[in-house]
């Protein structure tokens, strides 16, 4: 579980990371996280919006593991675009996650004033308050905006990718453009017809493997930061699991072959260009 990513500026990323969308604060999301601990997860990724960042810290504090040991992901989401507005959105994350620093600070999503969000992120890295800076949803023409319009380019983007949905050709794009690809939903956010696809079952048989083991792998073979999310122990530790077998050229061309271009979550770009959102979201973004 020490495999790890190296981003532009030579920080190194662990390429296994723990999800925590959707796991709410509470006993529950302390139990799943003290697990992840224990099994030896130490990257953890969050988000204002998730709602869980106080009970993360909580969590970090109570295993009484340096912080240096950890690498700790939030986002900006987006209501906090903007110059001000996203440097105030940084310092409450901290705050909730009682912690000085983050060793990475992502964009949620493209939404208005993105780039003046980027600005204030990019001050906040140089000033030592963030070890790698990205943004999360983002498209290529995203992409290419933001670093028309940026002195330091994103080194990370957090995109929804899974064997049904590879994003090939903005995985490329990345690669090209030494921004690392960070895969959410890399199970297919637990889709019974991907991890019941017959093609994944026989390449687990062969390998002694789970379905679920598999995809992770593929996504490590592709050079993907992965971050899967489960609250059952059991799936937890499965998880982990990744890192003592590989996938033959032949296998991954297999798993190459289930593209069906298939996405188990709104388009970004779409969500982002509908007229009724922009419209709430310049009501409510501050500048």
């Amino acid at each position: 579980m020490n495999r790890t990513i190296e981003a532009a500026n030579g920080v190194n990323i662990p390429q296994l990371g723990f999800g925590l969308y959707k796991i709410k604060d509470g006993e529950a999301f302390e139990r799943t996280v003290e697990e992840a601990v224990r099994i030896g997860y130490r990257h953890f990724d969050t988000a204002k919006i998730y709602g869980n960042e106080t009970a993360l810290g909580r969590v970090i504090q109570k295993s009484g593991i340096p912080r240096e040991e950890f690498f700790i992901t939030s986002k900006a989401w987006t209501t906090d675009l903007g110059y001000h507005a996203t440097r105030k959105a940084f310092e409450q994350s901290c705050r909730r996650l009682n912690v000085t620093y983050l060793d990475m600070y992502l964009i949620h999503f493209a939404g208005p004033y993105y780039v003046e969000a980027w600005k204030a992120i990019e001050e906040l890295y140089v000033e030592g308050k963030i070890k790698v800076i990205g943004v999360a949803n983002f498209e290529i023409q995203h992409l290419e905006h933001l670093m028309k319009n940026s002195r330091i380019s994103p080194m990370v983007n957090q995109i929804e990718t899974h064997p049904e949905f590879p994003q090939r050709e903005l995985h490329d794009y990345m690669v090209r453009n030494r921004i690392q690809h960070e895969a959410w939903g890399p199970l297919g956010q637990g889709s019974k017809v991907l991890l019941e696809h017959p093609e994944l079952a026989a390449i687990a048989l062969r390998h002694r493997k789970s379905v679920a083991q598999v995809i992770l792998r593929w996504h490590l073979e592709r050079g993907i930061i992965v971050i899967p999310k489960s609250s059952n122990p059991q799936r937890i530790k499965e998880n982990s699991e990744i890192f003592d077998f590989e996938l033959d050229e032949e296998e991954m061309e297999r798993i190459r072959r289930l593209d069906t271009g298939k996405r188990y979550s709104v388009s970004p770009t779409g969500f982002m260009v509908n007229p009724i959102y922009v419209k709430l979201m310049k009501l409510f973004i501050r500048r």
